[in-house]
């Protein structure tokens, strides 16, 4: 199965090719363009470089959110105009679920792998997944939390047979600098802190083997919380 999977909720923007689990190629950009000005190019290029079609992808994955609006957007939208009319599956994937796959080579089973994004306000986007002999267990829903709220929750599970915990994405650091404790976390390594399309890929070949695809119409972006713009419109008819 020939997978495309694209990332562009955060400020580099990913894009991968995979045969199952083989990758094929892995094109990451941190340049600090606008993806709407990166990803076609990115996948055109890629698409060349393997001497593959557009028509060729058996499916297409996303990493539909949380993270940046903007990013969010133009990711789905790229791969619904990919997809479109191409009568193939598509899977959108969390992106804090694909930040965990970055670690689950590294981390022991039993271990707590902890996605942390930046959602500013004193908050991230994070889930929390432990190791487990077939890959990663869920442990709490995608969600926006306190830093504070999430250490106490961590701090509250399993004593210490849990820590440390693996720290991985773009929150590391907005994380350890208003930790009480910095000292239970393990921030990843930089290479895999940021996120990965081949992550997603693996995430994507998972869920359609368990069935779990859409259609391209079906692919929606996951914002977790209001945009800017309506949480001010909120904001002005409640008078606050």
């Amino acid at each position: 199965m020939l997978i495309l999977a694209i990332d562009s909720t955060a400020i580099a923007a990913s894009v991968a090719v995979t045969e199952d689990e083989r990758l094929l190629a892995l094109y990451h950009l941190n340049n600090g363009n606008t993806h709407s000005e990166t990803l076609l190019p990115m996948v055109e290029s890629i698409m060349t470089r393997i001497g593959r079609g557009i028509a060729d992808i058996d499916l297409f994955a996303l990493s539909h959110g949380p993270g940046s609006f903007t990013g969010v957007r133009i990711g789905a939208a790229t791969v619904k105009g990919l997809a479109f009319g191409q009568n193939k599956p598509c899977v959108g994937i969390s992106t804090l679920e694909a930040l965990a796959k970055n670690l689950a080579g590294t981390a022991r089973e039993g271990e707590i792998i902890c996605p942390v994004m930046n959602a500013r306000r004193n908050q991230v986007y994070n889930a929390l997944f432990r190791v487990s002999p077939d890959g990663l267990t869920r442990l709490t829903e995608d969600r926006a939390i306190s830093i504070a709220d999430l250490e106490e929750q961590l701090t509250a599970m399993d004593a210490a047979s849990v820590f440390p915990v693996h720290l991985v994405g773009d929150g590391i650091d907005v994380t350890l600098a208003h930790a009480a404790d910095s000292a239970l976390f393990r921030p990843a390594p930089p290479l895999l802190r940021e996120q990965n399309a081949y992550s997603v890929a693996m995430c994507a070949l998972r869920s359609t083997r368990a069935g779990k695809t859409v259609s391209d119409s079906e692919l929606v972006p996951v914002y977790l919380r209001p945009c800017q713009a309506e949480r001010e419109r909120l904001a002005r008819e409640s008078g606050t």
